[in-house]
């Protein structure tokens, strides 16, 4: 099954939100719809981004589990860009 990944550059908290539910919560997202591979929080250029990587049929079902991340992953903070990518060989390449 094809593996994909939403990456997502995580601003502020909302309030009373902990960081460390932040990662979680998304984890949860996508394992609600999909098979979790594996996450991680990364700092880039001074901003946290955070990656979930899952497996689904196809590039359609993948957007929508990434939709339903983000969507779940916006109620513990806000968000900036988000980009989703399918593995293809060696490299990620951008879907949708």
């Amino acid at each position: 099954m094809p593996s994909f990944r939403v990456t997502m550059t995580i601003g502020a908290l909302r309030p009373g939100v902990a960081p460390e539910r932040v990662q979680p919560r998304a984890e949860d997202a996508a394992k609600e719809v999909a098979v979790l591979e594996s996450s991680q929080v990364d700092v880039v250029r001074g901003e946290a981004r955070l990656t979930v990587r899952f497996t689904a049929e196809d590039a359609e079902i993948a957007l929508q589990v990434a939709r339903h991340v983000i969507a779940t992953t916006t109620d513990v903070a806000q968000l900036g860009d988000a980009t989703i990518t399918q593995r293809d060989g060696g490299t990620w390449r951008r879907v949708g």
